[in-house]
């Protein structure tokens, strides 16, 4: 980032399971297919749950398990009420969903 001149971003190198982001810092955390694949999911949505600011956001875009036709595993998929399960357990609010992708949806929550 330094080399394209880009000094508002800061890497951060997460564990298994914690993304270790201070508390209270993220505005919006987004997950592409990816919360699916996570060996400790409870443990790495609860960090990012600390780690979102009053109303902060997250957002899972995930292939879109009631679909027949996208052509991914179903171990590689979630279903809208899975995600909805998962997200409100460490209470998060839903928001949106956004099902104008072509295989995925993408399902927007708010801390509470």
């Amino acid at each position: 980032m330094a080399k394209r001149g880009v000094c508002n971003v800061v890497s951060v190198l997460g564990s298994e399971t914690t993304v270790k982001l201070p508390p209270a810092s993220v505005d919006l955390a987004i997950m592409v297919d990816v919360y699916h694949e996570l060996a400790y999911p409870l443990e790495v949505l609860d960090s990012i749950v600390e780690a979102l600011k009053p109303g902060g956001r997250v957002a899972f875009v995930e292939y879109r398990a009631e679909d027949p036709a996208v052509a991914i595993k179903p171990l590689h998929k979630m279903s809208e009420p899975q995600v909805r399960r998962e997200a409100t357990a460490h209470g998060l609010k839903w928001e949106r969903s956004i099902e104008s992708l072509p295989s995925q949806h993408a399902i927007v929550f708010r801390q509470r």
